[in-house]
């Protein structure tokens, strides 16, 4: 059994890149029966039978995630957990993203996986359909705390397979123009608002392309990228009949835009993470896309803090901004399911979601929690990501996504570089992402 669950995994095994609820420092969603008497407490009880840590023996739980300015914050929610249940201790380990995923395919072969740990979109079916993940039904069903009810419906659905709930959604995301506001007031221009178009985004960056400053940040990245600008046009990545949306001509005309920014050298050309950063953070570039979950990060950085802002993404045809959500899930071979769940429990009960909100450690996937995590945060606008819900459109996913969406880059690459064209690029991706998609069926 381990041996054909490392083959499945060594074949599912991509090089995902940079995504959704991960940041470029580190790394860019079935309803339960409710209970009879809600309760949030950390010491809330769950549906599990006498644990060890009941019996007073102390328990230590591994919670493994992916960004490190997410540390502090759920530290401290981790230590409240621990004041109400002093028999639990919870090691929190960060892993940057590109070697996470790798570390939980070596923990899954070799029997030793983290008792709790974050999932995602991308990798959700894997980990599922290979039977690595804890199966939640009966848990959330009897619990007191936790009602999938409470949860946006489409982050319930990216975790859930098979009718089996496998993580509790976390947090949700979008994406937001971040830009430079002293830039943009030595030029004289009006600052970004809900009523830009691309048009006055293209112009904007235009005027502020000077001096060793380009105007915009248009890097090969999907989520904090070129993702909105094809669903603002009217296009799309995935079908519903799951087939590539790459060849769609509405796609193809978004990536041309997009494109273009790098081709008139208003963008630099770039296709590294770390390098996005240092870019906006340097003060190198003028606006660039980047999510909700890089909150911490930026107003810790105090070039940053004092010159930046962030507004709602300009539209075409429409308002969109890619949604997502991460999970809290549990190793199907915990020693301490029991412990492990009442941590999850706990995460995932109003309290602790209002907690997570209230640290502005991320925008709580707990519905009305939200408004508690504008409220985190001075610094900047960021109500301008909550105004997004509305018309945010779930991170493009299928059983498979890790593998096309890394083929789709490559593909994408040489549009980038200048040597093919955009719809060259965009259909030999749509041909590699349905072969892909293919194997599903």
């Amino acid at each position: 059994m381990k041996k054909s669950l490392s083959v499945a995994l060594t074949l599912g095994l991509a090089a995902s890149a940079l995504a959704a609820c991960g940041s470029n420092n580190n790394n860019s969603g079935s309803s339960a029966s409710p209970s009879a008497t809600p309760s949030a407490s950390p010491s809330a009880s769950s549906s599990a039978p006498a644990s060890q840590a009941a019996s007073g023996e102390k328990v230590t739980l591994t919670y493994a995630i992916w960004d490190s300015n997410q540390e502090k914050g759920l530290r401290t929610i981790a230590d409240e957990f621990e004041a109400a249940n002093p028999n639990i201790k919870i090691n929190i380990e960060v892993t940057g993203w590109a070697d996470y995923w790798t570390m939980l395919e070596a923990g899954a072969t070799g029997g030793s996986l983290p008792d709790v740990f974050w999932m995602h979109s991308n990798e959700i079916y894997r980990y599922a359909s290979n039977g690595m993940l804890l199966d939640l039904n009966d848990r959330i069903a009897s619990s007191q705390a936790v009602k999938l009810e409470n949860f946006p419906e489409g982050l319930n659905q990216i975790y859930n397979f098979q009718g089996k709930q496998y993580a509790v959604p976390k947090d949700f995301d979008t994406i937001g123009l971040w830009y430079n506001k002293t830039m943009f007031d030595a030029a004289g221009l009006k600052h970004p608002d809900e009523s830009w178009t691309w048009d006055d985004l293209y112009s904007a960056a235009k005027a502020l392309t000077k001096d060793g400053v380009y105007g915009f940040l248009a890097p090969l990245h999907n989520q904090e990228g070129y993702y909105n600008f094809v669903y603002q046009n009217g296009g799309t990545i995935i079908t519903d009949d799951k087939k590539s949306g790459y060849d769609d001509p509405k796609t193809i005309e978004a990536l041309e835009f997009y494109v273009n920014f790098v081709i008139e050298g208003l963008s630099p050309a770039v296709f590294d993470d770390a390098e996005r950063a240092e870019l906006i953070q340097n003060g190198k570039v003028a606006m660039g896309y980047f999510g909700s979950w890089n909150l911490s990060g930026f107003t810790a950085n105090e070039f940053m803090a004092k010159n930046f802002d962030v507004a709602v993404l300009p539209k075409k045809e429409k308002q969109a901004s890619i949604y997502n959500g991460l999970g809290n899930a549990i190793a199907f071979n915990t020693k301490h399911p029991d412990e492990a769940w009442k941590f999850v429990e706990y995460l995932s009960s109003k309290e602790g979601q209002d907690r997570q909100a209230e640290l502005g450690v991320a925008i709580s996937a707990y519905n009305g929690a939200a408004d508690l995590w504008v409220s985190s945060n001075k610094t900047f606008n960021i109500k301008a990501f909550v105004d997004m819900v509305d018309y945010g459109v779930i991170r493009p996913y299928s059983n498979t996504t890790a593998v096309w969406e890394d083929k789709a880059y490559e593909a994408l690459g040489p549009a980038f570089t200048g040597k093919a064209t955009v719809e060259e690029a965009a259909k030999n991706a749509a041909k590699i992402m349905n072969e892909s998609l293919a194997q599903e069926k």
